[in-house]
């Protein structure tokens, strides 16, 4: 299966408490560039999150957009600071014994000075956090990788159709090529017969330089070579994987060859025809940018 290389894939779920989701968008990259958004808290689950990424992505500009709520999950431990505590209850006891004061020093009185207690949030245990994230992660990509799936049907569809029109060119082409040859073998009888007017005309130099033309323009090679690339995109396009960079190599052989052809014509109509042959390669070069 062929995926594209844009995407968008969410998730999300409770998990011990926690409400976790993920999203997950690419865009074209020549190779795979990760970037995980996250809550500072959760930080240590970024190389967790990106390893899981490089598992199912290819190439392309993934952006990581991570949330938690996890007030449910909040555990709220209040303890005595003793220590505090201690000072606050001896400088009760000075002041008491220093101005002949009722001695009034309750736990009431005590409790409403500050830091007479801690109030700590318990961390939950960071491998089961870092696990409950990738297990989110999981379902967007899931959801990342039907919607590229189906771009990328799109994307191989639209391939299919332009090799198909690129094969009726180089049809074309290999239909003018021999003609052109006839024409100017006839034009250079021509030209030789006004110029030698009624001197009989060596057939042989004609046919010589008619062979030597024909071995100038001869595109025999190339339109060979052009349908050998067409079976090789076929052939890939129904492997399917991650065979964007191979497509991209095989389209520049495609324009390697039409240029040759578009420098090798001399005719109007070929050369018509290459420029429509050019076109399409564009068209296909454009679309293979978008492959994973």
């Amino acid at each position: 299966m062929i995926r594209s290389m844009t995407g968008y894939g969410r998730g999300e779920a409770v998990l011990h408490d926690r409400t976790i989701t993920v999203e997950l968008r690419a865009v074209n990259n020549r190779y795979l560039d990760c970037t995980v958004k996250i809550p500072r808290l959760y930080v240590f689950a970024e190389e967790a999150i990106k390893s899981c990424v490089q598992k199912q992505v290819g190439r392309g500009k993934v952006d990581v957009f991570v949330s938690i709520d996890a007030t449910a999950a909040d555990k709220i431990e209040v303890s005595l600071n003793k220590p505090v505590a201690d000072g606050y209850y001896q400088a009760l006891k000075q002041m008491q014994a220093a101005y002949g004061l009722a001695d009034d020093i309750s736990v009431s009185l005590l409790s409403r000075f500050p830091d007479v207690f801690l109030v700590e949030k318990e961390q939950g245990d960071a491998d089961v956090i870092a696990g409950d994230i990738v297990q989110v992660l999981t379902q967007a990509l899931a959801d990342f990788n039907a919607m590229r799936e189906r771009e990328g049907e799109k994307l191989a569809q639209d391939i299919q159709g332009r090799a198909r029109t690129i094969a009726g060119l180089v049809g074309q082409v290999e239909e003018r090529s021999p003609q052109t040859v006839a024409e100017y073998r006839e034009k250079l009888r021509q030209r030789m017969q006004e110029v030698l007017e009624n001197t009989q005309l060596d057939e042989s130099r004609i046919l010589t330089e008619a062979a030597i033309f024909a071995d100038k323009v001869a595109v025999d090679e190339e339109t060979v070579r052009l349908r050998s690339h067409l079976d090789q995109l076929e052939q890939m396009l129904e492997q399917g994987g991650a065979i964007g960079r191979k497509l991209d190599f095989l389209i520049q052989e495609f324009n390697r060859e039409a240029n040759t052809i578009g420098s090798k014509c001399s005719d109007v109509t070929l050369a018509r025809v290459v420029v429509e042959l050019k076109g399409e390669i564009e068209k296909i070069r454009e679309q293979v940018q978008n492959i994973e």
